[in-house]
């Protein structure tokens, strides 16, 4: 079995490969949306920040001493961050779907996508199984944070893709509202968490 101290250098590992993923797919996606006017783009963009801000503080309690008062605040800065990112893809959403607005093409933004969803669930495993070993809860919590955001890139890509394929303007802005759901539902699980230490 493994010992405590190379599992948490597997956990670091595995938050900073997170961290480079989202620190280069942030700007790709942002700068994709912008030039393709797609919403679901930008928002998986802001995601990517969102889970840049998660691995940190992941980091931070992984580096730290082993504190419930630690883990309860990298708990509730997830959540957070998490409840920022589904207010900001709800009010875009609105305007998008009200004004009727038609995104662009991103032939970079679908490569980006289809690329972070083989990434995030080859991460989000490696964590769930270091957290179990670790018995860290903050780890466990990051690793479902990650296959939200594997699921997430799935389903604006999809919702990219029909816009480009078939022309369907509305699946974009779709997209983005089921990512903000589940932006608020993460958000929940993990306040939930943090208040039941």
């Amino acid at each position: 079995m493994a010992t405590r101290r190379m599992l948490l250098r597997r956990g670091l590992a595995l938050e900073y490969a997170t961290l480079g993923w989202n620190v280069v797919g942030a700007p790709v996606l942002i700068l994709s949306a912008v030039a393709a006017g797609s919403l679901a783009l930008a928002g998986f963009g802001v995601d990517s920040l969102i889970e840049i801000v998660a691995s940190a503080v992941v980091v931070w309690h992984l580096t730290g001493d082993e504190d419930s008062r630690r883990e309860h605040w990298a708990l509730r800065i997830i959540a957070l961050a998490f409840v920022l990112l589904a207010i900001y893809i709800a009010a875009q959403s609105a305007i998008t779907l009200l004004s009727r607005s038609h995104p662009g093409t991103s032939a970079l933004g679908i490569a980006w996508l289809a690329a972070t969803v083989v990434a995030m669930f080859a991460l989000a495993s490696g964590k769930r199984r270091t957290g179990v070993q670790l018995g860290n809860q903050v780890l466990q919590t990051e690793a479902r944070v990650t296959v939200i955001d594997g699921c997430l890139a799935a389903g604006v890509l999809l919702g990219v893709v029909l816009n480009e394929a078939a022309g369907w303007w509305w699946a974009d802005p779709l997209a983005a509202l089921v990512l903000g759901v589940y932006a608020f539902l993460e958000a929940r699980h993990a306040w939930a968490e943090a208040s039941a230490d």
